[in-house]
């Protein structure tokens, strides 16, 4: 999304969120009508695994995903072309969310035990081929928020010393914050297995998995009017995202 580093932190950071708010309402549809919609959960897991083991941060992984989702929704692609376009998704998106020198490189996708297991060789000219393809499908335009981007603006204040913990005063508000993040980043993950959660606003989404932490978390109030100020989400209107959040 070409931000600043923990952009939630500086003084630009209500202008920001209301920056993504808008534009999420512009994203493209998505009808879940590819006929390969049974291996997408496949291929987002293999983009889940090749980004980790790059160490790509979220924002890049989750814009990954999300690209494969509309591309699978508008083209019937194979199987051993989905490989290609899943992780050229990987690829783009990096491009996008990550410095230079984190981008994966071809060589290194080629040696993941992934890809010789399958024996399928990337070449330059297949993966340059499909990034245009991908670029000219979505006019170019790249930057199309996630959960991901939502989500540190709202842990900044996820976790306060007023709430309680079982009834009771928390006894430790740092220990806390790690926690909710170590939970909320869970969720985040939770969220990519399954395309109905495209059916959410990424934002909904993002705020549906801190309400989800600190229900984990036992914290109380559950959704405290600090939150809903912030995400403006109500708690009646995130319910359906958490309860599908917590039966995953």
């Amino acid at each position: 999304m070409e931000l600043e580093g923990q952009w939630w932190k500086g003084q630009l950071a209500a202008d920001i969120h209301q920056a993504l708010r808008y534009k999420e309402l512009k994203l493209p549809s998505y009808k879940g009508q590819s006929p390969q919609l049974n291996l997408r959960r496949y291929f987002a897991d293999l983009i889940a695994i090749v980004s980790n083991r790059f160490r790509l941060c979220p924002a890049a992984r989750h814009l990954a995903v999300y690209l494969l989702d509309l591309f699978m929704d508008r083209y019937d692609i194979s199987i051993q072309q989905l490989h290609v376009v899943a992780l050229s998704c990987l690829l783009l998106a990096s491009k996008f969310e990550e410095k230079e020198d984190s981008v994966p490189k071809l060589e290194q996708l080629n040696s993941l035990g992934c890809m010789t297991n399958m024996s399928l060789v990337l070449t330059k000219q297949n993966l340059l081929h499909m990034e245009l393809l991908l670029l000219e499908t979505f006019q170019w335009n790249l930057c199309l928020p996630t959960a991901a981007h939502f989500i540190d603006y709202y842990l900044s204040i996820a976790v306060h010393e007023s709430d309680l913990h079982d009834g009771w005063p928390m006894v430790c508000l740092e220990k806390t914050k790690l926690y909710m993040a170590k939970y909320a980043d869970y969720f985040l993950e939770v969220s990519l297995q399954d395309h109905a959660f495209l059916n959410y606003a990424p934002s909904l989404v993002a705020a549906a998995c801190v309400a989800s932490s600190r229900i984990i978390l036992r914290l109380s109030p559950t959704w405290p009017v600090r939150l809903h100020r912030l995400t403006a989400y109500s708690w009646d209107f995130l319910l359906p995202c958490i309860e599908r959040l917590l039966v995953q």
